[in-house]
């Protein structure tokens, strides 16, 4: 639609983060996730142990804080949610901007899930509950889940009540909590669980380092395979670990940036965020490992021999076998199930904080219309989907698209647009050094530049190729076609609908400081 048909109502004052530190502990909160907690520790044992630290080290400096810091420039210089920031870049660029909003209601309708089964778990430590049989407690008792594919069909609508009650009480709390705003909302949360998540997952730690056999697990964990190195699989492991767990590339840091002061520092805040996220990673997989080296010493068996060392097998399986078998086990349990609610609740703040700031500002809703309406949306779309019977297997398959086709494709089109086509990483650059301590170098440029899309595009056509030779976990085709590619396809359909449709805020009157070569 043309501008003439822009309305040019003004927009409620922008809202802003306290200060620094409430900035910092939010961006935290949003990187450290569940990923963090579940993912890194297996991921880094598959690849070279402690010589996955290498390749990781260099993911990290070479991709993760040049995107983040690219992200952060969007979105304070330009001052909008995805699809504002990047129409204020180049007016037909919002639709990449859709398109990452469209990413985040998606990942957040079923992350809601997984909150909900930690929080499940929570209240199950106290009495062990899953009893000796873990694997059948979670998938039998617990999801009641399905036989799809075989007995049984790939979709229903058959409820799951112990899944169903925890995932309405996170989303009412979550609407709540957007509603709030940003300072008296997301802040506050933050200020209270990221503290709390290092005390307890700090606690978990150190309970873990003194338990017979916690030698063996960090032994298995960081004993480098240095061959490893060659492989350029153990590369892509790295650079995808960093890149998904940092929060890049799909909105949130842009938002998250448009609401800091204007003349606000971006670099130190962004390294502070970078290595604090990578710091905990770490942090987790001593903690993992030292208690999964308990539970192979209780078994007699070597740590290689335990199944389900990553993702939610490690979480919602092995983990409360391990429990069992501890002295004090259940609070144990507890600040484990604890630890992942907090984390993946802050996560899943800054994930619909995306969608709720970009209708604010194209349709011109208030912060509780915003929140209310897409809260509502997605939480009846969570339970339909996700808290059935047949919930893990669609969540399992949405999650792969949306992650690894998704999220990398929009890093790609950003990094290529932005470097290449509209070759405005000079400006980026001028405006981080502009209102920032540490400026940053021609190697922010290059890695923007040339580094990011080689790597990213990497990434990107072998997983392509992986799901379209390979298929995934055995999946049928037609149901991988609906559930994956066509997750895909209502990404890019929500982001030509949403940017062909009126704004009705005005979007251009804007000019971007400080002024970079005599022009905005």
């Amino acid at each position: 639609m043309s501008d003439a048909q822009s309305t040019t109502a003004k927009p409620e004052k922008r809202e802003e983060f306290s200060g620094q530190l409430g900035f910092i502990l939010s961006a935290i909160g949003s990187a450290v996730g569940l990923g963090n907690i579940w993912r890194f520790p297996g991921v880094a044992y598959e690849n070279g142990g402690g010589a996955f630290l290498v390749p990781y080290l260099i993911a990290l400096l070479t991709a993760g804080i040049p995107i983040l810091l690219l992200d952060y420039a969007i979105g304070h210089r330009y001052r909008g949610s995805a699809p504002l920031a990047f129409r204020r870049v180049k007016r037909w660029l919002e639709g990449l901007g859709w398109f990452q909003v469209a990413i985040c209601f998606v990942i957040a309708v079923y992350y809601a899930v997984i909150i909900a089964w930690a929080l499940s778990f929570f209240v199950y430590s106290f009495d062990l509950r899953w009893g000796d049989d873990t694997a059948g407690f979670f998938t039998g008792t617990y999801l009641q889940l399905a036989d799809v594919g075989g007995a049984d069909p790939w979709f229903t609508l058959d409820f799951v009540p112990a899944v169903l009650i925890p995932l309405v009480l996170v989303w009412v709390a979550t609407i709540v909590v957007l509603a709030a705003g940003v300072a008296k909302g997301l802040e506050k949360v933050n200020f209270v669980f990221m503290p709390l998540l290092l005390l307890a997952f700090g606690t978990l730690v150190v309970r873990a380092l003194f338990l017979p056999g916690a030698a063996d697990g960090l032994n298995a964990l960081f004993t480098p395979d240095w061959g490893a190195m060659g492989d350029p699989n153990v590369w892509i492991a790295a650079y995808s670990q960093i890149f998904f767990s940092l929060s890049i590339a799909f909105g949130i840091m842009i938002t998250y940036a448009s609401y800091r002061k204007r003349r606000a520092n971006l670099t130190s805040p962004g390294f502070v965020v970078a290595f604090a996220n990578s710091g905990f990673e770490v942090f987790a997989g001593i903690g993992v490992f030292a208690a999964l080296g308990f539970l192979a010493h209780e078994q007699g068996v070597a740590v290689a021999e335990l199944e389900g060392l990553t993702g939610p097998i490690l979480a919602f399986v092995t983990f409360p076998a391990l429990v069992s078998q501890m002295p004090a086990g259940g609070l144990f349990g507890a600040l484990f199930f604890g630890s992942l609610v907090m984390a993946g609740y802050t996560s899943l703040l800054s994930i619909l904080q995306v969608v709720s700031a970009s209708f604010q500002e194209k349709f011109g809703w208030t912060r509780a219309q915003a929140s209310v309406r897409i809260g509502v949306v997605a939480a009846v779309l969570s339970v339909l989907a996700f808290s059935t019977t047949t919930g893990l297997v669609a969540l399992d398959t949405v999650d792969q698209w949306a992650n690894n086709i998704g999220i990398v494709a929009s890093a790609v089109v950003t990094t290529v647009v932005v470097g290449w086509v509209l070759r405005r990483t000079e400006e980026m650059r001028f405006h981080l050094n502009s209102v920032s301590t540490i400026p940053v170098g021609r190697w922010w440029s290059f890695c923007i530049v040339v580094l990011g899309p080689v790597v990213l595009t990497s990434m990107l056509v072998s997983r392509i190729v992986s799901l379209v030779v390979d298929g995934y976990e055995g999946y049928a085709a037609w149901y991988l076609n609906v559930m994956g590619w066509g997750v895909v396809a209502l990404f890019l359909v929500a982001a030509v609908v949403l940017t062909r449709m009126r704004w009705r805020v005005e979007p251009d009157r804007f000019d971007a400081w400080p002024t970079f070569g005599g022009k905005s």
